[in-house]
C-alpha cells in the first residue's frame, strides 16, 4: 500500500503509541483525534460496552501517570481532560473499539492502527536481532582484543636480563666508556 493511499500516515499513529505500565498503548484523546470524534463520545461508547474492555484491553491512568504525561508534553494539562483521567487502550483494546464505534472511518482507522502496531513490533524485533548480533561480535572481538592487550603488556614490561656475560657497550660515568 502506498503512503498516499493511507487515511492517516503511519508515522502520525506511531507517534501517539506510548509505553505505559509496560504496555504499548494509545490514549483515548489521541484515538478520538484519529477517529475524528470527541473524546467524551469515545469514552461514553466504551462505558456502555465495558464488558468488551477487560483490563488487558484498556485501563485508566492514575493521577501520577497523567501528571507524568503532562510533564512530557504528551497531553497539554490535566484541566484539558475535564477532570477525568485518560484511558489507555492496548492493541487488543483498539481492535475492540471498531466493534463499538461503528463508523466507516473508525474501521479504516483501526486497520491503519493495527498496521502501525505490526510495524512497531517488526522494528522492535529487528532491533533485538541487531542487538544480539552486536553482543555476539563483542564477545568474539573482546576475546581477540584481550589477547592483543596481553601481548602489548608483555612487550611493555621489562624482561629480566639473563645471568651471564652482558653484551654491548657500557659507560661508567667516572671512568668513561668501557668495552666488554
Amino acid at each position: 500500500m502506498k503512503k498516499s493511499d493511507l487515511l492517516i500516515p503511519l508515522e502520525r499513529i506511531e507517534r501517539t503509541i506510548l509505553l505505559i505500565r509496560g504496555e504499548k498503548v494509545l490514549l483515548d484523546r489521541h484515538l478520538a483525534d484519529l477517529y475524528e470524534v470527541k473524546a467524551i463520545a469515545l469514552r461514553q461508547q466504551v462505558k456502555r460496552n465495558l464488558d468488551r474492555f477487560p483490563t488487558d484491553f484498556m485501563f485508566q491512568l492514575s493521577k501520577e501517570e497523567a501528571e507524568n504525561l503532562v510533564s512530557q508534553n504528551v497531553i497539554p494539562s490535566l484541566k484539558v481532560l475535564g477532570g477525568s483521567l485518560p484511558y489507555a487502550f492496548t492493541e487488543q483494546g483498539v481492535a475492540m473499539l471498531s466493534s463499538v464505534l461503528r463508523s466507516k472511518r473508525a474501521v479504516q482507522v483501526n486497520v491503519e492502527i493495527m498496521r502501525a502496531f505490526v510495524r512497531l513490533r517488526q522494528m522492535i524485533s529487528s532491533h533485538a536481532d541487531l542487538l544480539k548480533k552486536i553482543e555476539s561480535l563483542e564477545k568474539k572481538y573482546d576475546a581477540q582484543f584481550k589477547q592483543v592487550f596481553v601481548a602489548i603488556r608483555e612487550l611493555m614490561s621489562p624482561k629480566p636480563v639473563p645471568s651471564g656475560r652482558e653484551i654491548g657497550f657500557h659507560a661508567d660515568v667516572d671512568k668513561g666508556p668501557k668495552r666488554n
